[in-house]
């Protein structure tokens, strides 16, 4: 159980730094490449509290864990985000998030156009990264992190 909320108090304090740097930090640099570091950590701090509903789902006896990353988090999906209220769209939202991490890290190009970060495959389709788009997935984090703590405090 410590391990939990250890894993929840690192990811509440990354998501204060993040915060800061989309809302004080990017306006004062402007440096779009901040964005996609803002991504990553974002995607970090979501994944942190589904492993740690997975993991208290596990202590519980309510789930079994598998090896499997996809069925861990078909399992959550099913199982698992009903009981922490997370909606259906907040799981689109957390895939989109996930997808536009994959599409990062296995990018061979990434370029800046106006105010967007244009991330391109390896067949030339681009996806497109922008300052709304990262608040967005900052305020799904904010949610998820929030519904976690609650959802732990209300089910134990």
């Amino acid at each position: 159980m410590e391990k939990i909320i250890e894993s929840l108090s690192s990811a509440e304090k990354n998501l204060q730094t993040i915060d800061h740097m989309v809302y004080i930090t990017f306006p004062l640099i402007k440096d779009k490449r901040l964005l996609l570091k803002v991504l990553q950590e974002i995607k970090n701090i979501i994944a942190s509290c589904i492993n740690a509903i997975l993991q208290h789902e596990y202590l519980y006896k309510r789930i079994r864990l598998f090896k499997d990353s996809q069925e861990n988090f078909r399992i959550f999906t099913e199982k698992s985000a009903p009981r922490y209220d997370i909606t259906r769209d907040e799981i689109k939202n957390i895939r989109e998030v996930f997808d536009f991490a994959e599409r990062h890290k296995e990018s061979p190009l990434e370029f800046i156009k106006g105010d967007k970060v244009i991330i391109l495959s390896e067949n030339m389709a681009a996806t497109t990264l922008s300052l709304e788009k990262t608040k967005g997935f900052l305020i799904l984090a904010k949610d998820i992190l929030r519904k976690t703590k609650q959802g732990m405090q209300k089910i134990v």
